[in-house]
């Protein structure tokens, strides 16, 4: 194989590497501005459900709680399930196992190993 078939070879592999690193970060991409419409499309409703809670709804409050609802249920169509584990603080921390978990104490090391 001659050096200009060599050079051929590479670029050949470059460009396709370049492409695969593209179309995964496009993936990315795309699933990062998917998971921030959620994250609105969920804002909106809570704020919309806190409104009602409070006795500050208005007379489109519930229409606004239904259409939010149905965005979502499209959302979930369209890019799978969601993940409706509580971020907030405010949860508490018997909200998951995760943050109950985390409040307790390592367990002890073993006793009687060397390390």
């Amino acid at each position: 194989m001659g050096l200009l078939d060599r050079v051929k070879e590479q670029a050949a592999t470059a460009t396709a590497a370049a492409k695969d690193a593209a179309q995964k970060g496009q993936a990315k991409l795309d699933t990062l501005q998917a998971k921030r419409a959620a994250d609105a499309i969920l804002r909106d409703l809570g704020a919309a459900v806190y409104a009602q809670q409070s006795g500050r709804a208005t007379a489109s409050t519930p229409a606004d709680i239904d259409r939010l609802t149905a965005a979502l249920r499209e959302h979930e169509t369209t890019h799978g399930p969601l993940d409706l584990g509580l971020e907030s603080p405010a949860a508490g921390a018997a909200a998951s196992p995760q943050a109950a978990a985390a409040g307790s104490p390592p367990p002890p090391p073993p006793t009687g190993q060397s390390v």
